[in-house]
C-alpha cells in the first residue's frame, strides 16, 4: 500500500447496525475505502478473502452469529491479527470486556456514541503506526534475506567446486539438501530424543552441502576413477572425513558458529556406521551426532538413485530396499523409519528440483525471515518473556508440590491441557485437542468421568460456575478416587457465553474408602446386611419420582412364630434366623430390587416388573420358605403394586401392610395381594390370632 494517497487504505468496519455503520463510513468514507460487515461470520468471510489488503478493522462486541470477541479468536487462529489492526467499537465499557479485547490482540478501544474527532484521529494513528512497522520489518527483512542468500550462495559455490572436481553432477548437493530437509522434519514428527527444532534443521541442512568438502585434498585420478580401487587408493579415498573436519578446524575465524560445528559434525562422521564398523573414529549407535547420521543415509540413498563414474543408477525402489537389507551400511533404525514414511515425497522432490533457490524458496526464506522479525524485533520485550516463564515455573512447581491434577479445559478450539505434574501421574499428553474424539483420552478417564463433567459443564450458570463431583482416575496405573473441583468460564458480555472451564483434581481415595464404609454402616441393617428402613426409603421414592407412571410392586413380610426362636433357642439362635432370612432375599432378587430390613423380624422387598406380578410374587415367596437347623421358616407377605397409577410410597407402604395384616387375621403362612376390601378390615386392626398354624404345605396364594 502507497503512503502517497493514490491508493487508499482499506478499512473493514463490522457492526450489526447499519446506523452504526453508516456513521462510521460518513466519518472515514472520504479518506479511506470502506468495507462493510454487518456480523461476525461476514466479518471473517471478508478476512479469508481480502486479509492481505485491509489495514484496519473497527469491530463491534455484541453481533448476532459470531460475536466480536469470537472474530478476535479467528484472527488469532489464522494469525491475521499479527498484520491487521483491531480497534473495538461497542457501548460495553466496563473492565473485563476492555481486559479480554486486549487479551485478544485488539489495539484500542471506541466507546459509542462515536466522537468523530477521536474516531478519526485514532484510525489515523493506527494506520500510520502499522504502515511504518511493515516497512520497517520489509527493510529489515530484505537485508536478512539477502544475507541468507549470500551465505547459501556461497556454500552452493563451493559445494560445487568439490562436486565438479569430484566428477559428478551438482545436483548431488540439491539433492542432500532436500533428502537432509525431509528426513529431519519427519524425524521431529515421530520423536523428541534428539531435541531438535527448526533452527537445528536450517543449520544441518545447510551445512550438509559441506559434507564431502575433504574430497578437495584427494587426487583426482582417485576420485574420478571408473574401476574398483586398489585398497590403497580406498584407504586414501577414506581420508577425506578427517581432511574435510581438519580444514573446517584449522579456520582462523566463527570457530563458535553453530553452523560451522554441525558442517564439522557432519564433515568427520558421515561415513561411521550404526553398528560402529565406519570410518575414521568407528562411533557406535548414538555416538554418532544425528547431523551425521542424517546426512549419511542422504548421501548413500542419493549415490543409489543417480548415476556415477563406476555404476549406474538403480530406480527409488531398488534404492530403498537395498538401503533396508543393509547393503549399503548400517544405519539407526528410526531413521530408516523415517526413509520409509516419507520415501513418496523424497522421490517426488527430488523429480522436482531444479539447482538454485526456486520462486517457492524464496517465498518460504522471506516467510521465516519476517516471522523471525515479528516474534524478535517486534513482540513482547524480553523482560515481559522471563517473567512469563517465571509465572510459568511458579505455577509447576506449585502444582507439583500439591500433589493436585490441574487442568484447563476450552470449547473453542477444544483443547485439554493438563499440568506437568498431572499428565506425567496420569500417563498422558499435556496437551489434547478434540478431546472428545481422542480414544486413548477417553479409556485413561473413563466414559462416565468425562460425561460426568461434560453433563456439569454445560449445566452450569454464570452466576453458579462452580461444581464439583467425584470419578476413578489411573493414577501411575492404579485406579484412585478422586474428587473434581471446577470452575466454569463464562465471557461477561451482556448474554453470556460458555467458553470452558479450569480444574483440578484431588486424590481423595483414602477418605472415600472410609466415607463409603461409613456410608455403608449408616444405611445398611448392621445385622443382616440389608438396607435400612430410612435408607430403603429415600430409595423407593427416588424410584418413584423418576418414574411416576412405572409398574412397581411393594412387599411387607415377617417371620411366623419368630418369638418362638428367641424364647426357645435364645436370641443369638434369633438372629442367625434373621440373617438366614436376609440372605435368602438377597438370593431371591436383582441387584436393581431394593430388599431392606424394617426393624424386628419385618421385611421389604422393592421391585420394578414386566411379566406376570403373580408369577413373580409366587416364586420370591417359595423361595424363602425352609429351615434353619431344626427351625421352620415361614413367612407370611402382603403385596401392593403400582401398575403405572402414580402412587406415592407412602400409599404403596400403607396398602402392603393392609395385605399383610390380612394375611395375619387370616392365620399366617400365605401371600395376599392388596385390594380395597381391606380397608375396612385395616381400620377396625382385629386382634391377629396366636394359634400356630401347620405351614407344612405349600401356601396358596389367596
Amino acid at each position: 500500500m502507497s503512503e502517497n494517497g493514490q491508493n487508499k487504505y482499506k478499512v473493514l468496519i463490522v457492526d450489526d447496525s447499519e446506523m452504526n455503520r453508516s456513521i462510521l463510513s460518513d466519518i472515514l468514507g472520504e479518506e479511506y475505502e470502506i468495507i462493510e460487515a454487518e456480523d461476525g461470520e461476514e466479518a471473517v468471510t471478508v478476512l479469508r478473502k481480502r486479509n492481505a489488503e485491509i489495514s484496519l478493522v473497527l469491530l463491534d462486541i455484541v453481533m448476532p452469529k459470531m460475536d466480536g470477541f469470537e472474530v478476535l479468536v479467528m484472527m488469532n487462529k489464522y494469525q491475521w491479527i499479527d498484520d491487521i489492526p483491531v480497534i473495538m467499537i461497542s457501548a460495553e465499557s466496563n473492565s473485563s470486556s476492555v481486559e479480554r479485547a486486549f487479551d485478544l490482540g485488539a489495539i484500542d478501544f471506541i466507546s459509542r456514541p462515536f466522537d468523530a474527532v477521536v474516531v478519526h484521529r485514532r484510525v489515523v494513528n493506527t494506520i500510520m503506526l502499522y504502515a511504518k512497522q511493515r516497512k520497517l520489518v520489509g527493510m529489515v527483512t530484505d537485508q536478512i534475506y539477502e544475507k541468507e542468500k549470500q551465505s547459501r550462495l556461497m556454500i552452493d559455490i563451493l559445494s560445487q567446486i568439490v562436486e565438479f572436481r569430484n566428477g559428478e553432477s551438482g545436483m548431488h548437493v540439491l539433492h542432500i539438501h532436500l533428502i537432509t530437509e525431509i528426513l529431519l522434519k519427519q524425524l521431529i514428527q515421530k520423536t523428541g530424543k534428539y531435541h531438535l527444532n527448526q533452527e537445528d534443521i536450517t543449520l544441518i541442512t545447510l551445512a550438509s552441502a559441506l559434507h564431502d568438502v575433504g574430497k578437495i585434498a584427494i587426487p583426482g585420478e582417485i576420485l574420478n576413477k571408473p574401476g574398483k580401487l586398489t585398497r590403497d587408493e580406498y584407504k586414501t579415498m577414506k581420508t577425506h572425513p578427517t581432511m574435510g573436519a581438519a580444514m573446517l578446524d584449522e579456520l582462523p575465524f566463527h570457530q563458535d558458529e553453530p553452523l560451522l560445528r554441525r558442517a564439522y559434525e557432519i564433515c568427520r562422521w558421515h561415513h561411521e556406521r550404526y553398528d560402529g564398523r565406519g570410518y575414521p573414529d568407528g562411533l557406535k549407535g548414538d555416538e554418532i551426532p544425528v547431523s551425521a547420521q542424517v546426512v549419511a543415509l542422504a548421501d548413500v540413498y542419493d549415490a543409489l538413485v543417480s548415476e556415477r563414474v563406476y555404476k549406474k543408477a538403480f530406480s527409488h525402489e531398488v534404492a530403498v530396499e537395498m538401503i533396508l537389507d543393509g547393503e549399503c551400511g548400517v544405519f539407526n533404525p528410526i531413521l530408516l523409519e523415517c526413509l520409509v514414511e516419507c520415501a513418496e515425497k523424497i522421490q517426488d522432490s527430488l523429480e522436482s528440483a531444479t539447482f538454485g533457490a526456486s520462486v517457492s524458496e524464496q517465498r518460504e526464506i522471506r516467510k521465516i525471515t519476517e516471522e523471525m522479525m515479528r516474534h524478535e524485533e517486534l513482540s513482547a520485550s524480553e523482560r515481559t518473556l522471563r517473567l512469563l516463564e517465571h509465572e510459568r515455573t511458579k505455577y509447576q512447581f506449585y502444582a507439583s508440590m500439591s500433589q493436585e491434577i490441574q487442568f484447563e479445559y476450552t470449547i473453542n478450539p477444544p483443547t485439554l491441557t493438563v499440568s506437568e505434574w498431572g499428565a506425567s501421574v496420569l500417563g498422558m499428553k499435556e496437551i489434547v485437542m478434540n478431546p472428545a474424539q481422542d480414544a486413548a483420552l477417553r479409556e485413561q478417564l473413563g466414559e462416565e468421568l468425562i460425561d460426568n463433567f461434560t453433563e456439569m459443564l454445560y449445566s452450569s450458570k454464570p452466576k453458579n460456575p462452580v461444581f464439583r463431583f467425584k470419578g476413578m482416575l489411573k493414577v501411575n496405573g492404579e485406579a484412585r478416587w478422586h474428587q473434581i473441583i471446577c470452575q466454569a468460564l463464562w465471557t461477561s458480555e451482556e448474554t453470556p457465553q460458555l467458553r470452558g472451564a479450569i480444574g483440578k483434581a484431588v486424590d481423595i481415595h483414602e477418605e472415600h474408602m472410609r466415607w463409603l464404609h461409613l456410608e455403608q454402616s449408616a444405611s445398611h441393617d448392621g445385622l443382616t446386611g440389608l438396607l435400612n428402613h430410612a435408607s430403603a426409603e429415600f430409595i423407593v421414592k427416588e424410584r418413584l419420582r423418576s418414574n411416576p407412571r412405572g409398574r412397581f410392586a411393594m412387599f411387607v413380610l415377617d417371620l411366623d412364630f419368630f418369638k418362638s426362636a428367641n424364647d426357645e433357642h435364645g436370641h443369638i439362635f434369633g438372629d442367625n434366623v434373621l440373617k438366614y432370612l436376609a440372605a435368602r432375599i438377597k438370593e431371591s432378587v436383582r441387584d436393581e430390587d431394593v430388599a431392606a430390613r424394617m426393624g424386628g423380624d419385618e421385611f421389604m422387598i422393592f421391585i420394578s416388573y414386566t411379566t406376570d406380578l403373580d408369577m413373580v410374587v409366587n416364586r420370591i415367596y417359595r423361595s424363602l420358605l425352609g429351615y434353619y437347623e431344626n427351625f421352620k421358616i415361614s413367612v407370611s407377605m402382603g403385596v401392593s403394586m403400582s401398575n403405572g397409577e402414580n402412587l406415592d410410597y407412602e400409599t404403596l407402604f400403607h396398602r402392603a401392610d393392609e395385605a399383610l395384616y390380612s394375611v395375619k387375621v387370616a392365620g399366617r403362612g400365605t401371600y395376599h395381594f392388596y385390594d380395597p376390601s381391606m380397608e375396612e378390615m385395616f381400620a377396625e386392626r382385629a386382634p391377629i390370632p396366636r394359634t400356630p398354624v401347620d405351614n407344612s404345605e405349600t401356601p396358596k396364594n389367596s
